[in-house]
């Protein structure tokens, strides 16, 4: 069972236990003769609502003088008016989340709260409080992919009534405690984080309620690209025993533990298991009766994922030799990245691929060519990233499967000679293609634009990113592309100006083409009002090219830009770009190394409030930075260096993460009333502060670096 089914099992669950007082619905939990909400509920909810970062409008309900239950995203016992679940996850497709430092401690007013879910959401390194403990009703809790840092407080192990903790995909460090051991009526439980140490305590066995296991790093784009920094914090023996978790549906283990025959023997006894996953497991190569047991389930599996084990092809010849029949196994979904693997494993991938949907055999040695490469009739996802596709393989027609919608060739050493290059052919081999990543290949001319759209016609992403790729972009391509959503061309030598065929792309929303040799005015594409994607259109990066002239205040027409990067090129004034007072979404701004030889307006520093980073370094700015009361929630990275800037450095910048003010006529620092707690890069070199350092280096206790050499 997947984790997503779980989770909306358990949230059924939740609400069957909670029965007929509670109300249910998520939008007006309150109907006349019902109890309303209780006052300090109400205003805990109303505090923790002031610390956080509300772009897209989650809270808009959450207004003075109302009833709280009838506030989005909450229920209200209908009975008793207290608050009982709290549902705050956010999304990135579509996009909408909670920002900022998030004060989980004011919520601790709920006391009858039972399911809480802070999940997806941007808290930006804030600490998981001891106080969790106070939630003492709780049976559902989700903060995963929240940014949350720090250790798993051990007060977890208090909340006795849990049936449901997700911790995954956060920054959290340590060990795991070992009061997690006492919740004794858990069935899921993700602690799938980044930086887990020590070993797994023996008391985790002692959860024999659990379907779903998850320990160690959760993220596999991090295991793919960097396999031995962090899998490997997790270590020492796996202590669970024959009777142990015996109900699991799901084990997902990444570290490399210590593993014995006993341990295979437990291993074996798990009749439920359909998910399993083992990472960085470098002992399994080794382990004889380890791979026979795995061979033994495979029949039971949906999908098995074996990354970092170093395992070769015997190993895969004495996993899979029993099953040479299609119909002998379930698989969906099959992962052996980076391990030791030839071309020699295909044959045994083709004997369970009737079902087969997702393949991924990154960071091996795979040689693929036509003549060895199996019709998988269901596969949807195909990622050959880091292996040696044969030179011809793309020369004919690729038909691996008719349905795929995923193919990644990221680092394939693929060159224009792999490809049959016309600019009249017509293959469209793969129709029903979604996503292809070409990316760091070895790919040079510009006729490659034509194979991709004669290859296929329906891509909403292609990533050509850190190629040779020549010439200007063909506007047949903008033209026949007119699907796409995300197109990456960053690292390349790309000539000429940049197209106007994308004011006609009437879906793209992410266009990158930094780092090329493109040149011409600013593009013309923004300066149309009638351009069809305008309202959906999230960044633009044009860094590290030779554009010039002004930015047009048309830019203004992207009402939805996020990200915007010009870096180093060769925009000009007159006048500090005023179209940046209408754009509310922008989170990443650069403009660094240009001239834009002005002061910086007031009105100009309230942006930071919602933005991550601001580069604006190199760009001849002049005056004093006004001394403001603004809350930078979160914490941006800043960047002011080699500009003109004089006077007082203002207190707001000390809630930055990262501040670079070098090279400027700074004349004043101090710290006043701010703890800078969040401070972990000052750079105060090159400017013209006097007198004695102030007495503030104890309130920013995370810094990590700090320049103030050559004042005066």
């Amino acid at each position: 069972m997947s984790a997503y089914f779980l989770k909306s099992f358990y949230i059924l669950l939740l609400l069957s236990l909670l029965g007929s007082g509670i109300s249910m619905t998520l939008k007006n939990s309150s109907e006349s003769g019902e109890a309303k909400c209780i006052e300090s509920e109400r205003e805990a909810l109303l505090s923790f609502k002031e610390s956080l970062i509300d772009e897209f409008g989650m809270l808009s309900t959450w207004t003075n003088n109302t009833d709280c239950c009838k506030w989005k995203h909450i229920l209200c016992n209908h009975q008793t008016g207290h608050i009982q679940l709290l549902d705050l996850h956010g999304s990135h497709t579509p996009r909408y989340y909670l920002g900022g430092a998030i004060n989980v401690t004011s919520l601790i007013h709920l006391s009858y709260i039972q399911h809480l879910d802070l999940s997806h959401n941007y808290f930006v390194m804030s600490y998981i409080p001891e106080l969790m403990d106070s939630f003492n009703n709780l049976i559902y809790l989700d903060l995963s992919q929240s940014y949350f840092a720090g250790r798993i407080p051990s007060t977890l192990g208090n909340l006795l009534q849990l049936r449901y903790l997700d911790l995954g995909d956060n920054f959290l460090w340590g060990e795991i405690p070992i009061q997690i051991g006492n919740l004794k009526h858990l069935n899921y439980l993700d602690l799938g984080l980044f930086y887990l140490s020590g070993k797994i305590p023996c008391q985790i066995g002692n959860l024999q309620k659990l379907k779903y296991l998850s320990l160690g790093s959760d993220t596999t784009l991090y295991t793919r690209k960097t396999p031995n920094y962090i899998s490997n914090s997790l270590s020492g023996a796996i202590p669970f025993r024959i009777g142990n978790l015996s109900l699991l549906r799901t084990l997902r283990l990444v570290g490399n533990f210590d593993i014995k025959a006993k341990d295979a023997q437990w291993l074996s006894t798990l009749h439920s298991l359909t998910i399993l996953e083992l990472s960085s497991l470098h002992s399994l190569k080794s382990s004889h009766q380890w791979l026979q047991t795995i061979g033994k389930i495979i029949p039971n599996l949906t999908e098995l994922k074996l990354v970092d084990c170093n395992i070769l092809d015997s190993d895969i010849q004495s996993l899979f030799h029993s099953h040479s029949s299609n119909n002998s196994t379930s698989l969906t979904k099959l992962d052996l990245s980076s391990n030791m693997l030839s071309s020699s494993i295909l044959p045994f991938l083709f004997n369970f691929s009737l079902h087969l949907q997702e393949l991924y055999i990154s960071h091996n040695n795979i040689t693929l060519s036509p003549s060895l490469c199996p019709k998988f009739p269901s596969l949807k996802v195909l990622d050959l990233s880091y292996n040696n596709p044969a030179q011809s393989m793309f020369r004919a027609n690729f038909n691996i499967s008719s349905k795929l919608q995923e193919l990644y060739l990221k680092n394939c050493s693929l060159m224009d000679g792999n490809f049959l290059l016309s600019s009249t052919s017509t293959m469209n081999s793969l129709s029903s293609l979604l996503f292809l990543d070409l990316s760091n290949n070895l790919l040079k001319s510009s006729p490659m634009f034509y194979w991709l759209f004669n290859f296929t016609t329906h891509l909403l992403s292609i990533d050509l990113n850190g190629n040779l790729l020549e010439g200007p972009i063909p506007d047949e391509f903008g033209k026949a592309m007119n699907s796409l959503e995300y197109l990456f061309l960053y690292n390349n030598k790309l000539q000429g100006k940049v197209p106007s065929f994308f004011g006609s792309m009437c879906r793209l929303q992410i266009l990158d083409l930094s780092n090329n040799n493109l040149n011409g005015e600013f593009p013309s594409f923004t300066q149309n009002s009638s351009w069809c994607s305008r309202h959906i259109f999230r960044e633009l990066n044009l860094s590290y090219n030779q554009i010039t002239g002004r930015i047009p205040e048309s830019i203004r027409l992207l009402s939805q830009l996020e990200i915007l990067s010009l870096r180093w090129n060769s925009l000009e004034g007159p006048g500090f770009p005023r179209w940046i007072q209408t754009q509310n979404s922008l989170i990443q701004l650069d403009m660094s190394d240009n001239g834009l030889n002005d002061f910086v307006p007031e009105w100009f520093w309230n942006k930071l409030q919602i933005m991550y980073t601001l580069n604006m370094s190199h760009s001849n700015l002049t005056g004093s930075i006004p001394n403001m009361q603004l809350k930078l929630p979160f914490r941006p990275s800043i960047l002011l260096c080699s500009n003109k800037f004089q006077g007082k450095v203002p207190l707001f910048l000390l809630q930055a993460s990262e501040l670079f003010l070098s090279g400027n006529k700074f004349s004043d620092f101090s710290c006043g009333n701010v703890t800078a707690a969040n401070l972990a890069t000052l750079d105060l070199s090159d400017n013209q502060i006097k007198g004695q350092l102030p007495d503030c280096w104890k309130s920013i206790n995370r810094l990590l670096f700090l320049d103030l050499s050559r004042n005066c």
